[in-house]
């Protein structure tokens, strides 16, 4: 019998601290409040500075190619080397066109003689005005095939168009080469141009005349100025950038992989935010703000970014608090409440 009352009393005992821990334990409240730190949206200087990536290139670069078809008869490249502008590269074979030239001029020395016995003969009436106007053509119609025949000579022979270093020799004397036939390449280093491009939203970082700092992997670490030159007056609509091409001087050889460093041309004050409190969508980005007392979900746009922050340009107002911990427990209406309120200095450094 003791036994039978020891258990009842364990058993009681047993119902009693149940209830009292069910007593304990929070059902969940779809409308409770939820802690939240937030940052008051400020307006604050920004020392914007972006990196992008250009291809050196030289001045002036030109590929020797033939104007004519035919055999190579004399060739001078001195792979390597500085030639003057006007330097013969490289001439073909001609015979035939200076045949063609000489019967041509001798042709056009007789009908000279004939103008010039059928003009005596015209001022004593010896022939009419139209026997002196073909003897007339045609010494036209001569002086035109001589100067078509020499136009094509010129064309066998190839001469370097600027001052600059000739690369290396694709061909070899005696080659029949044809006018797609690359002799050799011929570039002006003694000032070096450079194109890169950047996203339209950084349009206002470039502009004609501004210098800029570049560094090369020939320079290592060294920083070179270099001035830009020129903008491309649209934007490429594949990719939505703008085109910039710059020039600079240095020992760099064209091809060679560069950095461009630049900075806002016009500092204006920012709004940033740190770089977390994105949320991005695969339309829009959106941020969470409190507007009484309450979560809004708010469409914004992007500008310059830091290592931990990120410029709002649009849909966010000064003043504006913004949820920057504790967001992944809220949605669009959710009762909130604030927690810390960090400064701006917080989030960005």
């Amino acid at each position: 019998m003791r036994k039978i009352h020891l258990i009842a009393l364990a058993g009681l005992l047993l119902v009693v601290a149940c209830k009292e821990k069910a007593k304990t334990i929070d059902k969940f409240n779809p409308n409770a409040a939820v802690s939240v730190d937030v940052t008051i949206a400020e307006a604050q200087k920004v020392d914007k500075q972006i990196e992008v990536n250009g291809s050196v290139l030289a001045n002036d670069y030109v590929e020797l190619h033939p104007e004519a078809n035919g055999r190579i008869t004399f060739l001078q490249v001195s792979e390597g080397n500085l030639v003057k502008a006007g330097t013969v590269i490289a001439k073909l074979n001609d015979a035939d066109l200076q045949a063609q030239l000489s019967k041509a001029k001798a042709q056009l020395d007789l009908a000279i003689i004939n103008e010039q016995r059928n003009k005596q003969l015209l001022a004593i009436k010896g022939i009419n005005q139209s026997d002196y106007d073909a003897s007339l053509q045609q010494v036209k119609s001569i002086q035109a095939d001589v100067a078509y025949t020499q136009s094509l000579i010129e064309k066998t022979i190839v001469k370097a168009p600027f001052t600059g270093q000739i690369g290396l020799r694709q061909v070899s004397v005696g080659a029949y080469i044809t006018t797609a036939t690359t002799i050799a390449t011929i570039q002006n280093l003694g000032q070096l141009k450079m194109d890169f491009t950047i996203p339209e939203v950084y349009a206002s970082y470039v502009k004609v005349g501004k210098k800029i700092n570049i560094t090369t992997t020939a320079n290592g670490e060294a920083k070179v100025i270099g001035t830009i030159t020129a903008i491309e007056p649209q934007i490429i609509a594949a990719s939505r950038n703008l085109k910039v091409r710059t020039s600079f001087q240095g020992k760099v050889l064209p091809g060679a992989f560069a950095k461009v460093y630049l900075g806002e041309s016009n500092a204006k004050p920012s709004i940033m935010v740190p770089s977390n409190v994105i949320i991005p969508d695969s339309k829009s980005k959106q941020i969470v703000i409190v507007k009484n007392g309450q979560a809004k979900f708010v469409n914004v746009e992007t500008g310059y970014r830091t290592q931990t922050a990120v410029e709002i340009t649009k849909g966010l107002q000064l003043g504006d608090s913004v949820i920057v911990a504790g967001m992944l427990f809220v949605k669009d209406g959710s009762k909130l409440k604030i927690g810390k309120t960090l400064s701006n200095i917080d989030i960005t450094k």
